[in-house]
């Protein structure tokens, strides 16, 4: 059994930045990730374009040089590559973490390929690989799709986006204007406030002038091979289809902070409890970075402004290491 200061579950920009803080503290440190490096960003769109501008998507003062105002996913992946390397962090990937027992600040990880002991624990998991699911007959269909990579597959093809935010308004502009006959199936009364500005206009002309279709305050009930039946205001419709894109969002593992020993509040965001100045869990010596610390409301942590909890979270394992 590998023996270190701390393991860094997540190899994505938030845990790389804790590795970086780590090595820079003259701590043992290890990186372990189920998939491939920054594996949530790998699985983005291969034409998303990032909210941020890239100075305030670097980590390890690693200079991120784009083509444009707002890299892209490519240069993202190219970046965090090139951090990787520069500061030749110690990375174990496609290893994916099984459990985490502690034992008075003594923690085991138990991956599928080995074990680590470690006197803190840093979980800067994503939630990119849960998405929310339908829960209706047929969502195990071929056809069913709760990821997105590129719009050419659907050409030709009658396509139910389902949701109304950032994602599914993406994916219906996208694939509507690469040739696909798009339908969404929105449970509220509109496209979310939260759509970025200078698309939510966009959208909502298509789906009034009839371009992209929409039912609101609707869901789908049943898919089948070749149709989608849905419950509407004004009754239940079925509709022709060759393919349901799902983009009703992702989650944290809750289940598996929660074997970990970690708490969360009572509150509808189902937050995990963390001292805010330090970042450390309810467990001693477990540790939350990045995204996975809001709970359920993913949309307030991002690279830009957690990136501050790798220096936190160091900083406090140095003073108790000293």
């Amino acid at each position: 059994m590998e023996e270190f200061d701390v393991v860094i579950i997540g190899a994505g920009p938030i845990g790389l930045a804790c590795g970086i803080e780590a090595k820079k503290a003259g701590l043992r440190y290890v990186i372990i990730e189920k998939g491939c490096l920054v594996n949530s960003l790998f699985n983005y769109p291969l034409n998303m374009m990032f909210f941020s501008t890239s100075e305030r998507l670097e980590i390890g003062e690693v200079p991120f040089i784009s083509h444009q105002p707002k890299p892209n996913r490519f240069e993202a992946l190219e970046y965090y590559r090139r951090v990787c390397t520069s500061w030749q962090l110690d990375v174990r990937l496609y290893e994916k973490v099984t459990m985490i027992t502690s034992d008075n600040n003594r923690h085991v990880v138990t991956t599928l390929k080995g074990q680590y002991e470690s006197k803190a624990v840093i979980l800067a998991l994503g939630f990119y690989d849960l998405p929310y699911l339908l829960h209706v007959p047929g969502e195990d269909l071929p056809k069913v799709k709760h990821y997105y990579d590129e719009p050419h597959p659907y050409f030709g093809q009658k396509i139910v986006v389902i949701g109304a935010a950032n994602s599914a308004v993406d994916v219906a502009l996208e694939t509507w204007r690469k040739g696909a006959d798009v339908t969404m199936v929105i449970r509220e009364d509109g496209i979310r406030e939260s759509v970025k500005y200078w698309v939510k206009p966009d959208i909502e002309n298509r789906i009034m002038e009839g371009s992209i279709k929409a039912y609101f305050h609707s869901e789908v009930k049943k898919i089948t091979p070749t149709t989608v039946e849905i419950k509407t205001p004004e009754g239940d419709k079925i509709l022709e289809n060759d393919f349901v894109l799902a983009m009703t969002g992702y989650q944290p593992p809750f289940d598996f902070m929660k074997a970990s020993g970690i708490q969360f509040h009572d509150d509808q965001f189902h937050t995990p409890v963390y001292h805010e100045e330090t970042m450390e869990t309810n467990v001693p010596g477990i540790y939350l970075a990045g995204v996975v610390c809001g709970g359920l409301k993913t949309n307030k942590w991002f690279i830009e402004n957690s990136r501050v909890h790798a220096t936190m979270i160091i900083d406090n394992l140095r003073r108790k290491k000293k």
